[in-house]
């Protein structure tokens, strides 16, 4: 991604009064985090995570009551209500925050912020996937309602890989420093925080993040609903702000992951007949790895699919050229017509099988062991994807084009539940 522009047109990321729990008043910090709130798709999930602790941060990403409105007045009480027993509390100073989570792979550093809100027709901060209206909507009632941002979204940026300088500089000492909070969760990640104060230190980031643009990789329609709320608001405050991480994945490159589709009231066997004629189709041998490197394997070659839900695995691929030329649209770049995404939505979910897009009939899914349980015991399909590379999404990002919406998973994810944003503070 091109990175370079006039200094007074890049990222401004901002420092806040993070939100965050005593370490004293809960069972640990690692049994008050979740994942994302889109990750946590199984009820079993939800409740295992209710369960691990009684302030668990999914009380107020994903609140359980019988309407809408009354989830986000349930998770603005809980939150007022910690808020007043001393569970949460509020950072003494506005700071910038160092975040680092690793494993023994994976190392990750970035920096939590409020970053300054900016349409994508400005091309500083850019989507790559279209958005869920209904998403929208209800994830702009809840921070509406509980006046917070209560995960921050991950973007990325690419910085320089010499010498670290800037941004990179500061977050290399900053490290060294003893942190505010240390945990590990229970995925094996060891979590750190860090706050920077120092003046000279901010001024040093500020500097070098004013000639970067970002891509979001996990959180478009959190961004959107941001963008939504500083449209609602008739001066300018605390919601022309947004809280994020922001990873240089010059340093540390994420990892991109398909999002599986599970397609609810659809048999398997229903869903290959569809296809006859149209792709081809071969059942493969499991276990589930095994089929999954069959997949790998044929999306070498062009479009490639895996359909799982009735006990075995079939692998579905070389698309019939006439059924791309009558459904793929013919105004947008090669490689956004050769997704597989593209192909999944236009060809098969639009065309072939005639499912509509809503979350009644298609259920996103990023765990594939659970796009495949949830399938055989609902009777439905699950589409498994392949990942798309990281450098397609930027290039396609950088062309203004918008890919099918949950057609990546970048990661690690940060955890949910270590720093809050509350718009009251600001």
């Amino acid at each position: 991604m091109n990175t370079s522009g006039p200094v007074d047109q890049g990222l401004r990321l901002s420092p806040f009064r993070g939100l965050r729990y005593v370490p004293e008043r809960v069972g640990s910090l690692a049994a008050v985090t979740s994942p994302p709130y889109d990750v946590v798709v199984r009820p079993d999930g939800l409740h295992h995570l209710e369960s691990a602790d009684p302030h668990n941060i999914v009380r107020l990403i994903l609140p359980q009551a019988d309407t809408a409105r009354d989830r986000h007045r349930q998770a603005a009480a809980t939150l007022d209500r910690w808020l007043g027993e001393g569970v949460i509390a509020p950072d003494p100073d506005p700071v910038l925050y160092v975040y680092e989570q690793r494993n023994d792979e994976i190392l990750q550093r970035g920096l939590i912020g409020a970053l300054a809100l900016s349409p994508a027709s400005e091309g500083i901060v850019l989507p790559h996937e279209d958005v869920m209206d209904d998403v929208v909507a209800d994830r702009a009632e809840l921070m509406r309602t509980t006046g917070a941002h209560l995960e921050p979204l991950l973007l990325t940026y690419r910085g320089g890989t010499g010498e670290p300088a800037g941004a990179a500089a500061v977050i290399e000492r900053t490290v060294l420093r003893e942190p505010l909070l240390a945990t590990t969760t229970e995925d094996g990640f060891r979590h750190r925080l860090w706050a920077v104060t120092d003046p000279a230190e901010r001024s040093a980031i500020a500097t070098d993040l004013a000639r970067h643009q970002a891509l979001i990789a996990d959180g478009h329609h959190r961004w959107a609903t941001y963008l939504r709320l500083q449209r609602e608001q008739p001066a300018p405050g605390p919601w022309d702000h947004g809280l994020v991480l922001l990873v240089d994945t010059a340093r540390h490159p994420l990892q991109v992951r398909a999002i599986h589709r599970l397609l609810r009231g659809l048999p398997v066997s229903r869903a290959l007949k569809a296809l006859t004629g149209l792709f081809r189709v071969r059942a493969v041998e499991g276990p589930l790895p095994r089929a999954l490197d069959a997949l790998a394997e044929a999306a070498a070659g062009g479009n490639a699919f895996l359909l799982a839900g009735d006990g075995g695995f079939h692998l579905v691929d070389r698309p019939d050229p006439a059924l791309l030329a009558r459904t793929i649209r013919t105004d947008r770049p090669d490689a956004w017509r050769t997704l597989d995404a593209t192909v999944l939505h236009s060809a098969l979910l639009d065309d072939v099988w005639r499912i509509p897009d809503a979350p009644e009939h298609i259920g996103y899914i990023h765990d594939t062991a659970a796009a495949v349980e949830q399938a055989e015991r609902l009777d439905a399909t699950a589409v498994l994807m392949h990942p798309v590379r990281e450098e397609v999404v930027r290039d396609l990002a950088r062309q203004g084009v918008t890919m099918p919406r949950k057609s990546t998973s970048f990661g690690p994810k940060p955890a949910t539940g270590l720093v809050m944003r509350s718009l009251a503070l600001d």
